[in-house]
């Protein structure tokens, strides 16, 4: 251990108690690495706060002494946006894992940061409500809106964003704020709630969040609908919005994928394009909009569609879609999984996805395309030899293109991923001049730079 790490250790063993302060090996490796395919750097130490009081007194030490501060929550971040890579303190907020208050009539819940979404809806179920996002990971809450989390229910229910009425903030300097109110709506001041979101930890630490819940629906049926080509797929998708029936998730399984997930789950699905498909409602209305978007459907060319109301049958159906990464991984070993991400307006997305199925055959690597189409976001899982410069090349040379196609679209270089390491190159590009701000509002909120450096742009 260094001179500098062991002042830093022992300033925090007298603002934490001995076991909240780690340098042990293994535990800096945990918190230098998350799902991506970014390289790990270690954080000097890792600390596990059990209040807002702690992760105050660990700013304004490192505050006061420059020392670089990254929150973490489970690592399953996707573009290192965790990964310490200017070492210092990463702040583990797994201690702080508390449900704090449930408010059904408000439809409201208050929680610490290290709380996982599967976590909340076991409970939310007692009361028959839930906590709609779903990134597929059993994130924490305060990670999923570090980077704006969404997935598969955003169709319906929306982003991270669009849940958050109120987060308690701990600033660089220590100082703690709230950004919000338990009120469903607000025409006063500057929209914090959106500042903070999708910040990533570099503007301060979540150590409480106010999230909006909703109702378990009282019917869900999930079904299958193959198609002949992926175009056909997407523009059914785009089809079915375009006439308003309210469908809970979307998802695109293209061809590969679709022959990973049976390998993986033993399953015998048709190996050709997917929608993994989900609606909610009372059973009449729901029955009626599965007959809508059937016909919808067929005018598509759609081989055939079926639907599950079954719990179990649903839950499988599911589990094919979110264990799809696995499945890839599972199917490559020795590999690492690049997982891209792009969001594109609806009007765009068939010729996005072609596009980037094109791309994905020119460069060589196994890999696959899924989406949560529904909302014009979709991914391309790439296998890659973490070892091989030349894998390496290939991966990076097809995400630039398929960012590009999608900026020149009016899209972003990241529907729900976040910027992290991997794409930061890309907000000069998407951003213009009103990167300048963004760069002004960090400067302000965070003037020595210690909240997560290196990460959504460079200071």
């Amino acid at each position: 251990m260094t001179v500098a790490v062991e002042l830093i250790v022992n300033q925090l063993k007298k603002v934490l108690s001995e076991e909240q302060v780690s340098t042990n090996e293994t535990v800096r490796q945990l918190h230098g690495k998350d799902e991506s395919h970014h390289t790990m750097s270690l954080p000097d130490v890792v600390a596990f706060p059990r209040s807002t009081a702690d992760v105050s007194a660990i700013l304004k030490f490192a505050h006061a002494e420059r020392v670089p501060v990254v929150p973490f929550g489970v690592g399953s971040s996707l573009e290192g946006n965790a990964i310490p890579i200017a070492n210092g303190i990463s702040i583990d907020f797994s201690e702080m894992n508390a449900i704090l208050e449930i408010r059904p009539d408000d439809l409201l819940v208050k929680v610490q940061p290290g709380v996982t979404r599967a976590q909340l809806n076991k409970e939310l179920k007692k009361h028959g409500l839930q906590f709609t996002v779903d990134p597929g990971a059993d994130a924490t809450l305060g990670g999923m809106a570090a980077t704006n989390a969404s997935g598969t229910t955003a169709v319906r229910y929306g982003v991270m964003r669009d849940q958050v009425r109120d987060l308690e903030v701990v600033l660089a300097d220590g100082s703690v704020i709230h950004t919000g109110s338990l009120a469903a709506k607000s025409s006063s001041g500057y929209h914090l709630n959106g500042l903070f979101i999708g910040s990533e930890g570099t503007l301060g630490c979540f150590t409480e969040l106010t999230l909006q819940v909703y109702g378990i629906p009282e019917f869900v049926a999930a079904g299958r609908a193959v198609f002949a080509t992926v175009g056909d797929a997407v523009n059914a998708v785009t089809a079915l919005l375009q006439v308003g029936i309210s469908i809970g998730r979307v998802e695109l399984v293209d061809e590969a994928s679709i022959k990973q997930a049976n390998i993986y789950n033993e399953t015998s699905y048709d190996e050709k394009p997917t929608l993994f498909l989900e609606f909610y409602g009372n059973e009449a209305g729901m029955h009626a909009d599965i007959e809508f978007a059937r016909e919808i459907f067929a005018d598509f060319g759609c081989l055939s569609v079926e639907f599950e109301h079954d719990n179990a049958a649903r839950n499988k159906l599911w589990e094919a879609r979110h264990s799809l990464a696995y499945a890839y991984i599972h199917a490559y070993p020795g590999k690492k999984l690049m997982s891209t991400d792009v969001c594109v307006p609806i009007s765009m997305l068939a010729e996005s996805v072609l596009y980037a199925r094109e791309q994905l055959e020119e460069v060589g690597l196994a890999g696959g395309i899924v989406g949560h189409v529904g909302d014009g976001n979709f991914h391309a899982l790439l296998m890659l030899d973490p070892n091989d410069a030349e894998e390496q090349a290939k991966a990076n040379r097809f995400n630039e293109h398929i960012v590009q196609f999608a900026l020149l679209r009016g899209g972003t270089c990241t529907g729900e991923h976040g910027v992290g390491i991997g794409k930061m190159k890309y907000q000069s590009t998407e951003h213009g001049t009103s990167l300048l701000v963004m760069k002004s509002i960090k400067a302000a909120l965070d003037p020595h730079n210690i909240m997560n450096p290196g990460k959504i742009f460079n200071i």
